[in-house]
């Protein structure tokens, strides 16, 4: 067996410079850690230099490995901690106005957009939470790190707003049957106050959207919560102007619709993570057929990619080399090709001699 230690990542390499971890217990031959290193989080100063070159059954392997600890995996969301909490603040202060409003308004549409105000407070609360826990570097016990708390945060996220959308139906329900008068002028101005502040909570947040499924899933919920503000002042204005008090749960019903799909895609991306599917914008059988065409390479099995977090994909294979192939060599141009070609730059291979024939214990195409 055959441990090198690959060179660092080039400077093209998919957004956020990243970190590794692997974890070669039987379980899983070559299971990595990898997350977004922040800007400023620097890895240790101490250096790595381990060459070993062992033989065993023929097999070379070449993949990075640093004990417990040894570098800090960190989402590149932890640069935009500041804004979370400044937006954090901000949903917080307009979930009270919108509560005692839609309280002292009796607008269910009103209400609707306080609830799902709290549930952008909740969920700027997990993204922060996220952060945090994400800081701490692997240990013995969690050698992957805390970067997929980031997943179970969009996670939950995707169950509160579920939850929100049906209550929304259920108490628009129940104002089609007993329709209630609506203090127009006072739904208004809270409306627009909260519309204000969901501005100036997606601009603090649009920087970060595009770095991790916490950080989307926090933009996207303040995001609909804007639409929703400007709904209920729309409904606001219909009801002042005509009294049509049957406005108000219409657009509430509206808005709860509106969630749904949206709320369906973050959780299915945060379930593809934690369920270690293949990240998207990765094709496996491209990425299959340009291992096999490469130079030296006799055949590919036990193929896995998958991702740590949302913008961390890994991936590891067994590589057959062809008779007389240099093994360290076809590693590297395999290292590089998938780099340039599928945006993957943390790659563990097992080179293994003598055909095609897969190795034992495998179980995996």
């Amino acid at each position: 067996m055959e441990h090198r230690h690959p060179q660092p990542d080039p400077p093209h390499a998919r957004p956020g410079a990243q970190g590794h971890g692997h974890d070669s217990s039987p379980s899983r031959p070559h299971a990595q850690g990898v997350a977004g290193q922040a800007a400023g989080q620097a890895h240790d100063d101490h250096p790595h230099d381990h060459d070993h070159d062992h033989d065993h059954d023929g097999h070379g392997h070449g993949h990075h490995h640093h004990g417990p600890g040894g570098h800090s995996h960190v989402p590149a969301e932890i640069r935009h901690e500041k804004p979370l909490w400044w937006a954090l603040a901000l949903t917080a202060t307009v979930l009270a106005a919108e509560a005692v409003g839609a309280w002292m308004t009796n607008s269910l549409a009103l209400l609707s957009d306080a609830a799902h105000m709290a549930t952008d407070t909740l969920a700027l609360a997990i993204a922060l939470v996220a952060v945090r826990l994400a800081r701490r570097p692997p240990d013995a016990r969690r050698t992957y790190g805390y970067a997929r708390f980031e997943a179970l945060g969009a996670l939950a996220n995707g169950a509160l707003l579920f939850l929100l959308a049906g209550y929304i139906l259920w108490e628009a329900w129940q104002r089609f049957r007993t329709p209630l008068p609506v203090a127009s002028i006072g739904m208004l101005g809270v409306a627009s106050i909260g519309l204000a502040c969901n501005l100036v909570a997606m601009k603090l947040l649009h920087a970060g959207a595009g770095q991790s499924l916490n950080m989307k899933g926090a933009y996207l919920e303040v995001w609909s919560d804007m639409l929703s503000s400007l709904v209920v002042i729309l409904a606001a204005g219909i009801i002042h102007f005509t009294g049509w008090n049957w406005v108000d749960p219409v657009l509430a019903v509206l808005i709860g619709l509106w969630m749904l799909p949206r709320t369906w895609v973050l959780v299915r991306e945060a379930l593809n993570v934690l369920m270690e599917g293949v990240p998207a914008g990765v094709e496996l059988a491209t990425l299959r057929h340009d291992l096999e065409s490469t130079a030296g390479v006799a055949g590919v099995h036990d193929l896995h990619v998958w991702a740590l977090a949302s913008r961390t994909p890994a991936l590891s294979a067994h590589v057959v080399l062809q008779a007389g192939a240099e093994g360290e060599a076809v590693r590297r141009a395999l290292a590089a090709m998938i780099e340039r070609r599928h945006g993957i730059g943390h790659v563990t291979l097992q080179m293994e001699t003598g055909g095609d024939d897969p190795c034992h214990g495998c179980g995996h195409p």
